[in-house]
């Protein structure tokens, strides 16, 4: 996918935000690959990091912010719960409840994930980019981070 913007779209919003969108998704999908070393799929992981970026929550919030229901994903939670990645505890307002929360295990393996990723970039940015290029990619990293967040 080769969706360079030209100097003369380079100001105009459309053409930019059609090339940053295939680009970006592009970018996000190869990100997101299970990678075969932690056994786990697209959405265990997917979960686990929802978990982690909540410090705890409850299996029904998981399935609203994933857009699975109820029933798929209790299935993830409870294969993550017998792989010792989350645990759960009874919610102290709701006994009925359980909350989940990223355990030690949970916590390695994204962290491992997250190295190789970012190891699999370094070598990227190495081999495949001059310093000037990368210098580029630096000085457009806070302007992506800005237009991240007022999404």
């Amino acid at each position: 996918m080769n969706m360079l913007v030209t100097m003369d779209d380079a100001t105009s919003p459309e053409p930019l935000a059609s090339a940053l969108l295939g680009t970006l998704t592009q970018l996000i999908a190869t990100l997101r690959q299970p990678r075969a070393a932690s056994g786990l799929g697209a959405a265990e992981i997917a979960a686990l990091m929802r978990v982690k970026r909540a410090g705890e929550t409850t299996a029904g919030a998981l399935a609203r912010l994933e857009g699975v229901s109820a029933q798929a994903m209790s299935v993830t939670v409870n294969g993550l719960v017998v792989r010792g990645l989350i645990d759960r505890a009874k919610d102290p307002d709701d006994g009925r409840r359980a909350l989940l929360r990223l355990t030690d295990a949970g916590q390695a393996v994204l962290e491992h994930r997250r190295d190789q990723r970012s190891a699999a970039i370094v070598a990227q940015l190495t081999d495949q980019f001059t310093p000037a290029e990368r210098a580029l990619l630096a000085d457009a990293t806070p302007l992506l981070q800005r237009l991240a967040e007022a999404l």
